[in-house]
């Protein structure tokens, strides 16, 4: 890859420092958005970084601020709210500046779990059976094919935010009292699904023409001997005590057969691009005991950080982080050479 020159975008928590100064966060911090950084200096590229909360016109006057050969997407929110983060991947499109990962139309699909398991389903992928419950609905219609136990989450939230152990239910009178829990909390609607007992797996895919699966990394939860409590929460995924507490830990996955590991990336590159990902993203399944796998989301732009999971599945896949990083921005400028041509 020739040396490019990279803006690192990202959202901030607070408001971002009025000179976009992260200097000192790219020696040191351990955040997604630094590591990124790094990598990419590393490699000999020249950096850009810029942080923004909810001011789109500071937004817009920093992409424009000086010449970029690609914007390294790393934004989740706009406003702090994540069901917003589309819209940046459009504004980038409407500025006409290469960028990484999804497209707009991509984050907005993936965004309704519902019409997105309705787009896998149409392309022959296996998914559990699901209802939703809107924002307002005075009742819950449960229809008789979808059988207890269940999994209640909100219909578009990610990163495992209103899941925990209370979101598996095996009656209907829990269900309407986890779908009101869900519409009063969030004030968004619920997706029921069919609750699969099973390993939770991460399938990561990278890359375009063609993409191809990552090594599977699997969330291993001790000897919790409760099928129904071997979930992904909230906690489990991010309390490092609670995990430290309860056994669970992240793995690259064993015990797979050459032929289960086959059908697995087949699934996932299926999934990847029948919900229009690119560049890099995660297909999280459920495997069930009879080795049938379930497709429960598409992930697009998963967690980049130096270390975790997408990163570690790269890894061991053969790209080490830097290479990763850099192959992920070269993508990005081979796609806006292509459009401007």
């Amino acid at each position: 890859m020739k040396k490019a020159r990279v803006l690192v975008l990202f959202d901030t928590d607070g408001e971002p420092p009025v000179q976009q100064d992260f200097k000192k966060e790219i020696e040191s911090a351990d955040e997604a958005e630094f590591d990124v950084a790094r990598a990419l200096i590393g490699e000999g590229h020249q950096v850009r970084m810029l942080g923004f909360r909810n001011d789109l016109d500071q937004l817009t006057a920093g992409l424009r601020a000086e010449p970029t050969d690609v914007v390294f997407n790393l934004a989740e929110r706009f406003r702090g709210d994540s069901a917003l983060d589309y819209t940046i991947a459009a504004v980038l499109e409407m500025l006409n500046l290469p960028h990484t990962g999804a497209s707009s139309e991509g984050l907005m699909l993936a965004r309704d779990k519902a019409l997105t398991k309705m787009v896998l389903a149409y392309h022959g992928l296996r998914i559990p059976h699901f209802m939703v419950c809107h924002h307002g609905d005075k009742t819950v219609q449960r229809p008789s094919d979808l059988r207890f136990p269940l999994i209640i989450k909100p219909l578009d939230e990610d990163a495992s935010v209103g899941i925990s152990q209370a979101s598996v239910v095996r009656d209907d009178s829990a269900l309407a009292e986890r779908v009101a829990f869900i519409h009063d909390k969030f004030h968004t609607d619920a997706i029921v699904e069919e609750f699969i007992a099973g390993r939770e797996l991460y399938v990561g895919v990278f890359g375009n023409d063609p993409p191809r699966a990552l090594p599977p990394i699997e969330m291993v939860f001790g000897n919790e001997p409760n099928v129904e409590n071997r979930i992904a929460t909230f906690k489990a995924k991010w309390s490092v005590k609670y995990r430290e507490s309860r056994g669970i830990q992240n793995m690259i996955a064993t015990g797979l057969s050459k032929d289960l590991q086959q059908r697995l990336a087949d699934a996932a590159v299926r999934a990847y691009k029948a919900a229009g990902l690119r560049d890099y993203g995660r297909i999280d399944v459920r495997l069930a005991h009879d080795e049938e796998i379930y497709i429960v989301e598409a992930n697009p732009n998963p967690y980049l950080a130096d270390g975790e999971d997408l990163a570690w599945a790269a890894e061991e896949g053969g790209n080490l982080y830097p290479q990763f990083i850099e192959k992920i921005a070269d993508m990005a400028i081979g796609r806006g050479k292509k459009s401007s041509s």
